[in-house]
């Protein structure tokens, strides 16, 4: 079985842990690993602070407090100087001969103080990825502490306070400005409220072995950049899929054009759009390349369900009698299917009915808590599971959107997107995002990959858009740099 690539690996934390204890099996002592993630946290420190002097290192009771140990003890023997803060007067097991090796080579070790002494920057190694639950005691002061500072903080594996399965952030966690990972990512350092606690995360393997890898398959993987390959010369419109948006009721015609649109800019040969009479003028005079058709009854719908390949269903719908009417239409066509908003709402409400097997649901994680019927807490406190669950459910591949958006299959393949920013949180995006995967899936993109490569261009995108500011992106502002990135051009 070949060794999964390390730097697109998400792992549960136990399947690291396993990595770590197959490693020392295989004879690597545990200390050599403690030394093997000094060395690499000294490397991020000295590449993102390259001016530091002094270092206050916080270490908790067990092996990523002696990561901390030794990455004090290394400072010092670079000529640093390094504070360190213990939470305990003693340690055990190889986290001891780390800190004995500390205070050999002049570490100042203090034990359970909060008041946390002048340094350029702070090294949190209390818990890594060895807690589930919010810290409390000393650990949780010195905790506060670090945040109520102002210079950096590299974090040793995980933030501590931080889910290393699920992303949520307990109270209170560090906010590094980064993080070194070690061994393998921990999934949750990619999702929920992950990326905000990490800063800038780096990863370093300790240089495990890589038959210890091809044991251990990941729980998920990280999206790679992607784009569509050149098209043959003799290509027509009529060989890149015909798309029907359907949505667009009164007062929402903005979704249903931004939805068509992206379809569009993403490369759909053609793209029709069944909405209210009263938007079709606005629609053709913003985008004449767009084909609006007023629909009054759900049999105006049937000649463009004809000549449609793919639909995407939702996008400003509505749920009254003309939106409900459309949408069982749409279902019963069994075209593959992009579903979202009140698309996805509508499905959460009625009864079981079964999906077209190329079909694509794109909740929020409201709206994956309808679909499951649960609370939306419960959806954050487990993005894995949740999206999981909503694929298993409706044996449909899922985007579970948000921060670090999830793309899970109804086999139980997940895979997540590393980009992104907070501008995106804005009327109309997934409206775009349910254009771009319905284009892709025109083009003959299966479900699995439509959702992958809709997801990495849609947030790939925006980030390009942010560049002139989060504040005020809008939907719109993703469409050039749609059409750059699916032809490979940025």
């Amino acid at each position: 079985m070949p060794s999964p690539d390390p730097q697109t690996a998400l792992y549960a934390t136990a399947q690291v842990r396993a990595l770590d204890q197959a490693a020392i099996a295989g004879g690597m002592a545990g200390i050599e690993l403690m030394e093997r993630a000094a060395h690499a946290a000294l490397d991020v420190l000295r590449r993102r602070w390259p001016q530091a002097q002094t270092l206050c290192v916080v270490c908790g009771p067990g092996n990523n407090g002696g990561d901390g140990f030794l990455l004090a003890a290394l400072a010092c023997m670079a000529g640093m100087r390094a504070h360190v803060i213990a939470t305990g007067e003693h340690s055990t097991g190889d986290a001891a001969l780390a800190r004995e090796l500390c205070v050999r080579e002049g570490g100042q070790v203090v034990h359970a103080s909060a008041s946390l002494p002048d340094a350029d920057v702070y090294v949190d190694a209390l818990f890594g990825s060895g807690l589930n639950r919010a810290p409390s005691g000393d650990a949780a002061k010195l905790i506060a502490a670090l945040n109520a500072q102002s210079r950096p903080v590299l974090a040793l594996d995980v933030p501590s306070g931080l889910d290393s399965d699920t992303g949520v952030a307990f109270d209170p966690c560090v906010r590094a400005a980064a993080t070194v990972c070690f061994v393998g990512w921990k999934r949750g350092l990619f999702t929920a409220q992950g990326a905000d606690q990490c800063g800038e995360r780096s990863l370093a393997t300790l240089e495990i072995p890589a038959h210890a890898y091809a044991q251990a398959q990941p729980d998920a993987t990280l999206l790679a950049p992607r784009a569509l390959p050149p098209r043959p010369r003799d290509n027509h419109k009529g060989r890149q899929g015909h798309v029907l948006a359907i949505g667009g009721d009164l007062g929402a015609g903005g979704a249903a054009r931004l939805c068509g649109e992206a379809a569009a800019r993403v490369g759909a040969g053609l793209v029709s759009i069944a909405t209210r009479e009263a938007n079709v003028g606005a629609i053709l005079s913003a985008r004449p390349e767009l084909m609006p058709q007023g629909v009054h009854v759900p049999r105006n719908l049937e000649p463009l369900l004809a000549r449609a390949s793919v639909l995407a269903v939702g996008p400003g719908l509505g749920q009254d009698e003309w939106g409900r009417g459309l949408w069982n239409a749409a279902l019963d066509a069994g075209k593959p299917l992009v579903l979202d908003a009140d698309g996805l709402n509508m499905l959460a409400a009625a009864a079981p009915r079964a999906l077209p097997s190329a079909c694509v649901l794109t909740p929020h994680p409201g709206e994956a808590a309808r679909l499951l019927g649960i609370a939306t807490a419960e959806i954050q406190a487990d993005r894995f599971k949740a999206a999981r669950a909503l694929a298993q459910k409706y044996r449909a591949v899922v985007v579970l959107k948000g921060a670090g958006s999830l793309i899970a299959g109804p086999d139980g393949q997940m895979t997540v997107c590393p980009w992104g920013n907070p501008g995106m949180a804005s009327g109309g995006m997934g409206d775009v995002l349910t254009g771009v995967i319905a284009g892709l899936l025109a083009q003959g993109l299966g479900a699995w990959d439509a959702a992958c490569l809709g997801v990495g261009l849609h947030a790939r995108a925006g980030d390009l858009a942010a560049r002139a500011g989060e504040r005020g992106l809008l939907a719109s502002d993703l469409f050039p740099y749609l059409r750059a990135l699916v032809n490979g051009r940025a």
